[in-house]
């Protein structure tokens, strides 16, 4: 506190110019000391915002990816249910197909209601297949130009040639709605 005594003693030793310059610049360096403190906080808000705005755009990058490969899944389905004819059934798709074991069966089951779609389904047997005309068979089915679920496979070894398999699918053909149903 003595400082404080002696610098307060000398301040009103000055002349009464020099004491108003010497307020004047006092007065100067507090406003200035009030504008930068108020430009701090300023700054402050702004880089709270600029961070906010990257998380949101970070979040938005990864929603547009989503959004882009849900977008073309929906074209590539879209495709393959345009490549569908009214007359295509499960039966000519495994005709098509070209894979045929020692015995066939295709027996038509009904299909489930799904908004936009048509589903055509079959139960289908083969017996006597090899293990790759059965992973042949499941793949052409799975990737070929038309929309094919399978719903259900049971695959069992043969017990008179172990080497062959049969083969019980449950498939479904989806086509595209009529334009009245929906």
């Amino acid at each position: 506190m003595t400082y404080l005594r002696l610098l307060a003693e000398r301040f009103r030793n000055l002349d009464s110019t020099t004491r108003l310059r010497w307020g004047i610049g006092i007065a100067i360096i507090l406003a200035l000391a009030l504008l930068f403190s108020a430009a701090n906080a300023r700054i402050a808000h702004l880089a709270k915002l600029r961070t906010a705005r990257e998380g949101d755009v970070a979040e938005m990058l990864v929603l547009s990816q989503r959004y882009q490969v849900a977008n073309a899944g929906a074209e590539k389905l879209a495709n393959r249910l345009s490549a569908t004819r009214p007359d295509d059934s499960p039966a000519k798709l495994i005709e098509e197909i070209g894979i045929k074991g020692k015995n066939s069966q295709i027996k038509p089951v009904k299909g489930d209601e799904q908004p936009g779609y048509v589903e055509d389904a079959a139960e289908v047997k083969i017996d006597g297949l090899t293990a790759n005309e059965t992973v042949n068979l499941l793949y052409r089915l799975e990737k070929g130009s038309r929309p094919v679920i399978i719903k259900k496979a049971f695959l069992k070894t043969r017990f008179d040639d172990p080497s062959r398999l049969d083969l019980t699918l449950t498939i479904a053909l989806l086509k595209a709605a009529p334009t009245g149903q929906q």
